[in-house]
Parts: structure tokens; C-alpha cells; sequence
């Protein structure tokens, strides 16, 4: 990225005060970036971990999976997910904070023994399942603004805080060299002024 500027004071003040406010961001990027990748970690564990509790339980109630074709479908149904914002590392990700289940009315006399057990499994089946799906795409929202975090990090380090010294060491570089350039035009006016007076006496 090649970095606009002009042989002048102002820029070298404009460009100053870009390092200077890069410089100052660069630790805060940082920080961001490694906050991110340990939240990425524990939202990839979290959700690896409910799986496998999903998958257990699944697996516990193997033995009554014949029973399932006696149990009514729409008895228990989900109408509602109440999710909360909560912000990690300056990222708003969903957490799960309530599950909305409509239960219809069942006769226990009529139905099966184990019908309202069915119904406080599938609860927990299914809290476990999307939790686990929140807790997917809370890793995904973490690792892109953590990708997106580090671009910036790298952008910074290695293109625009190199550019914008390179820039102020030619402004300066140029500056000192017309300085120079000028005393030495000044020195050999003088001379030259000072072999004239000699001259006329």
C-alpha cells in the first residue's frame, strides 16, 4: 500500500500523527486478537462437549428407542428460542437463555406409563441440540472478527506503520537536504559578495 504524501511540514505532521495513533492501537489489536483465538478455543469445546453429552444421552435412551413409535409427534413442540446478546472480547455473540415448548394435554391413564418421562427427554434432547447450534455459531462469529481482527494486526504491523516511517524518514531526508542545499546557496552568496566587496576596494 503505497502511502499519499508531500515533501512539506504539514504532511510530515499528518503522516506523525497516523504512526503515532497506529502505534498506540497496535497493543489493543493485539490483546483483541488473542482474547479472540482463546474464545474461539472455548466455544469450540463448549460445543463439542454438548455434543458429545447429546450423543450420550441419545445413546442412554438406545435401549427405548422402540417405545418412540407408540409416542405421539406433536405432543411436545418448540414455539419459541429466547436467545441473549452478550458480548465477548467486543464481539456480540447469542447465548441461550430460554426454550419455549407447547405440551398438549395428554390422558395418563389412557396413555402410556412413560409418556411424561418421553416428554422431559425430549426437552433435554433438544435443549442440549441447540445449545450446541448456538454455541456453533457463536464459533463462527468469534473466528471471523478474530480473521478479520488479525488482518487489521498484520495491515498495521507489517504494511502501514512500515510505510508511514518510510515516508517520514524521505520527507525528513528531503527537508534536511533543501535545508542544506539553502545554507550552502546562502554560504556561496555571501562568498561571492564577499570576493565583490574585495574586489571594489
Amino acid at each position: 500500500m503505497a502511502i499519499k504524501f508531500q515533501y512539506n511540514k504539514t504532511s510530515l505532521n499528518n503522516l506523525g500523527k497516523q504512526l503515532k495513533m497506529r502505534k498506540k492501537a497496535l497493543p489493543t489489536l493485539q490483546n483483541k486478537e488473542s482474547a479472540l483465538r482463546l474464545e474461539v478455543r472455548k466455544a469450540k469445546q463448549e460445543s463439542d462437549r454438548i455434543e458429545k453429552e447429546l450423543e450420550s444421552s441419545l445413546n442412554k435412551y438406545d435401549h427405548i428407542a422402540a417405545l418412540w413409535n407408540e409416542f405421539e409427534s406433536g405432543l411436545i413442540t418448540i414455539t419459541d428460542v429466547d436467545l441473549d446478546i452478550v458480548k465477548v472480547a467486543g464481539v456480540k455473540i447469542p447465548r441461550l437463555k430460554e426454550i419455549h415448548y407447547e405440551i398438549k394435554e395428554f390422558n395418563a391413564f389412557v396413555k402410556p406409563i412413560w409418556f411424561a418421562d418421553g416428554v422431559s427427554i425430549l426437552q433435554q434432547l433438544s435443549r442440549l441440540g441447540i445449545e450446541s447450534e448456538i454455541y456453533k455459531v457463536s464459533s463462527h462469529i468469534l473466528d471471523y472478527q478474530r480473521k478479520k481482527t488479525t488482518q487489521k494486526v498484520n495491515l498495521y504491523e507489517k504494511v502501514q506503520i512500515p510505510g508511514y516511517q518510510e515516508a517520514i524518514r524521505k520527507i525528513k531526508r528531503y527537508m534536511e537536504d533543501e535545508e542544506n542545499l539553502s545554507k550552502a546557496s546562502s554560504k556561496i552568496v555571501k562568498s561571492r559578495h564577499a570576493a565583490e566587496e574585495e574586489e571594489e576596494l
